[in-house]
């Protein structure tokens, strides 16, 4: 599967890393509307092709797929464009904050037969199967714990941006989300509060939700303090933390049990975005769906709608 990469952003690099693991992918185009950018991250990351517009990466024959991480108000455009020119996609997260353009891409994808994807790189780790497989030693579900922050250095971060729907619950809150609800599945209930700042962005925000069966859960993130990164998931027999569970570089799962014990299982070291390539490489060879397709991607906007509708409303929303 060839791959062409819609904007020179950073995260490249790690997808391009991933790549370059992966036989059945090869990253052959890098398009943005600045030539000498696109040259210039073509060279360092040995791609053969710099194109001087998206337009271009979608008009070249011999790219079948596409990778989109340009600022996330331009996901679903860009995504229903690249389908409309006959290319596979992965758009890097979060896809959308509503719903209805997450549909709207997806009706597009079933339309033209074509494969669309979310791109939350960690969920195709081993680490995060292993977590499913041990939530039956925990016992009934009771809660979810999680946690994403960073710190921001200066100003003008594309992240930082209103209006190109930024903030922290769009940038790292959502991996909290989906840990959440890979665990414990859709939210019935959300609260959210924000914190705001940069250019009309939350830079903090923290959510609590309730799931089918009263199990609980709570998640803080922010773009504007120490870094930190968790996910705990509790039982009524025991609990299981992984300390590394979205960047999935150190995949140790803690099993603990309600005597004190801790048992420490470790999940294969392999780079998660060559776990993902290999999904998107194998959906579009028609070997099995993508592991995250309409459903997850759609549940995933009703949640960051709800929270954020919850945030300005100060009121208990139902997605």
């Amino acid at each position: 599967m060839n791959l062409g990469l819609l904007s020179t952003a950073r995260i490249n690099e790690a997808l391009v890393g991933g790549a370059r693991l992966v036989d059945e992918v090869e990253v052959v185009a890098i398009g943005s509307r600045d030539l000498e950018r696109a040259e210039a991250q073509a060279s360092a990351l040995g791609v053969e092709r710099a194109l001087g517009s998206y337009e271009a990466v979608l008009e070249d024959a011999d790219v079948d797929a596409v990778y989109i991480a340009l600022p996330n108000s331009m996901h679903v455009d860009w995504s229903i464009r690249a389908l409309e020119a006959g290319k596979h996609v992965l758009c890097e997260k979060p896809m959308a904050r509503s719903v209805e353009p997450v549909e709207r891409a997806f009706d597009v994808a079933e339309r033209a037969g074509l494969v669309l994807a979310e791109g939350f790189m960690w969920r195709h780790h081993p680490q995060a199967r292993k977590l499913v497989e041990l939530l039956p030693r925990l016992g009934e579900l009771r809660l979810v714990h999680a946690s994403f922050s960073f710190p921001l250095a200066g100003t003008g971060d594309l992240r930082q941006s209103g209006e190109l729907e930024g903030g922290a619950l769009m940038d790292v809150g959502c991996y909290c989300l989906s840990g959440a609800r890979l665990v414990a599945g859709e939210p019935v209930e959300v609260f959210g509060i924000q914190a705001g700042g940069g250019d009309g962005v939350d830079v903090r925000f923290s959510g609590v939700m309730r799931f089918e069966g009263d199990v609980l859960g709570d998640f803080d993130c922010g773009i504007d303090m120490a870094a930190r990164h968790g996910l705990e998931v509790v039982g009524a027999e025991g609990s299981v933390f992984l300390a590394d569970p979205w960047h999935s570089r150190a995949p140790v799962l803690e099993l603990r049990g309600s005597d004190g014990s801790v048992e420490e299982l470790r999940a294969e070291e392999i780079d998660p975005y060559a776990c993902e390539l290999r999904d998107l490489a194998a959906a579009v060879a028609g070997e099995r769906d993508p592991l995250l397709g309409r459903a997850d991607a759609v549940g995933q906007a009703r949640a960051i709608a709800a929270l954020y509708q919850s945030a300005a409303s100060g009121q208990m929303v139902r997605p």
